[in-house]
């Protein structure tokens, strides 16, 4: 079945705390692909008439990206208009470089990142040829000590990210709270 008429996205790791990034998409009729180790049905998607999106989960294995990329082409059966991504690290660029034929000219991409995973700063987009959004999730600092980002924040940075992808805005930054700064300190008192 051929979905020309339909944009495209695939939503790398789509199930958590993508979720409603995927149910926003499937809302606005996207046919959307879902690559993720684990299947997560949406749950609290919401009830589509004729004219929701359509959505196909991808078994992934972050360490055979062109098995997976040979996956998700034939899933989402034409180029992806949108890429939205959230791999560990150590996976992301060649999971991404390997399903990046698979995205229009003029696709948008956004990278989301746990500062956890990210002692150096930011890593470069990539997929340097596309307008890359990213936002980066960090540790909300509290009176006593400090959280992960909650569902909603997280969320809601994505969704930001991904309306400045669509409306092919110039690439920025998000970040959610504060790097985590913990192993630093230590790296400072030796």
């Amino acid at each position: 079945m051929s979905h020309d008429r339909r944009q495209r996205a695939l939503v790398i790791g789509g199930g958590g705390m993508l979720s409603d990034c995927v149910e926003q998409l499937l809302a606005q009729g996207w046919h959307v692909v879902l690559p993720s180790k684990r299947y997560r049905p949406l749950g609290k998607c919401p009830k589509l008439d004729g004219s929701g999106g359509t959505a196909r989960w991808v078994r992934a294995d972050w360490s055979a990206p062109a098995a997976l990329a040979r996956d998700v082409a034939r899933e989402l059966d034409g180029p992806a208009d949108l890429l939205v991504a959230w791999l560990p690290e150590n996976h992301r660029v060649p999971v991404l470089r390997a399903v990046g034929g698979s995205l229009a000219g003029g696709a948008g991409v956004v990278e989301v990142y746990s500062c956890a995973e990210l002692p150096g700063g930011l890593p470069e987009p990539a997929l340097p040829e596309h307008v890359t959004q990213r936002v980066a999730l960090g540790y909300i600092p509290l009176r006593r000590g400090r959280r992960h980002a909650n569902h909603a924040e997280t969320s809601a940075a994505i969704t930001a990210a991904v309306t400045r992808a669509l409306r092919d805005a110039p690439p920025e930054a998000d970040q959610i709270g504060e790097p985590d700064i913990w192993p630093h300190l230590a790296q400072l008192r030796s």
